[in-house]
């Protein structure tokens, strides 16, 4: 599982890098420009685009590496769940196979690091450790991010 997960994780990375870069770059085959006044042209328009390609960029990179793989991990889901949402509500559904691939690797990655993720979501409040199962709750809240001892 470990290295299907680091294969889903490169997969992943490298996807979200040469989408990015491409809006730069320009080495992928084109669409025509989007209309101005539909969704897509409102975002190139008003600038937020490159934010979100910048966004991919280094999310595809954190993901990459195995010690930021966690960050680049909530980044990318971040920006493929929207992604799949405008696909779903603007585009007549979710049916393009390059973004249904990109959401099953990031479901691999995500189960491989759900452990990882148990531990951002309890702010370190010490419930992961590597001799204890995962979100495990027998330990109490130590003083960290979330406010003090509970």
């Amino acid at each position: 599982m470990k290295k299907l997960s680091c294969l889903a994780a490169l997969l992943l990375g490298l996807a979200f890098i040469v989408f990015g870069l491409n809006f730069w770059l320009h080495f992928l085959p084109a669409k025509p420009a989007p209309a101005p006044e539909s969704f897509m042209g409102l975002l190139v328009a008003s600038g937020y685009f490159p934010v979100i390609k910048a966004l991919e960029v280094i999310g595809g990179i954190l993901l990459i590496l195995p010690r930021t793989r966690v960050l680049g991990l909530i980044l990318v889901s971040a920006i493929l769940f929207n992604i799949a949402a405008v696909h779903q509500f603007f585009f007549g559904g979710l049916k393009d196979p390059t973004v249904i691939g990109l959401i099953v690797l990031a479901l691999v990655v995500v189960w491989s690091k759900r452990c990882a993720l148990c531990c951002v979501n309890s702010c370190g409040s010490g419930c992961c450790d590597k001799e204890s199962s995962c979100c495990s709750s027998d330990k109490p809240a130590s003083t960290g991010c979330c406010g003090g001892n509970k």
